[in-house]
């Protein structure tokens, strides 16, 4: 059976569930923070047209996924479940793409979705993937605290004239079953 990369999945505070056009202008509002994007390589997502294109390619892609706070029925995010890839230890999927309003930061909710997604993603494949840019400290403790190990560094390019680098982290079904999230 694939990964179902669209589900809807439930926690105690969020409600994660395919991502559609209607969403786009509550997303905007959550994405337009500057602070949202300081960390990250492409640090311009808060520009409405840099915003735009990447919400399209999210839906062209599929995957993505609308993080809505049960509470008050709110957009605080999206998150997004790559393509399955096989490779010699298994099938791999990526998850990545996630974002969260700064007023969501520190109430552990990133790592309340990311066990629901894992525990998704794990009953399909045997590794997740994360890739995080090096200087988005803020993704990279947060990956560190769900048990998440480095695995690989490089150069995904240029953008604006900065070198982006890239770092992978994953997390093996044994290591889930295992670590802080089980």
């Amino acid at each position: 059976m694939a990964l179902d990369r669209q589900p809807v999945l439930e926690t105690e505070r969020l409600r994660l569930r395919p991502l559609t056009e209607d969403d786009r202008e509550a997303l905007f509002e959550v994405a337009s923070d500057p602070a949202v994007w300081e960390q990250h390589p492409i640090h311009d997502r808060w520009r409405r047209e840099v915003f735009d294109a990447f919400f399209d390619e999210g839906l062209a892609a599929g995957g993505a996924l609308a993080v809505i706070r049960k509470s008050d029925e709110r957009i605080v995010g999206s998150t997004r479940y790559g393509e399955v890839e096989t490779d010699e230890e298994g099938d791999v999927v990526e998850i990545g793409w996630t974002f969260l309003a700064p007023y969501c930061w520190g109430k552990g909710l990133n790592p309340e979705m990311k066990q629901a997604m894992l525990a998704h993603a794990f009953e399909e494949v045997a590794i997740v993937e994360f890739r995080v840019g090096d200087t988005n400290y803020r993704s990279r403790n947060a990956l560190e605290a769900i048990g998440a190990d480095r695995t690989e560094r490089y150069e995904l390019g240029r953008y604006q004239g900065k070198r982006v680098v890239h770092l992978v982290y994953e997390i093996t079904r044994e290591d889930f079953q295992a670590g802080p999230l089980a």
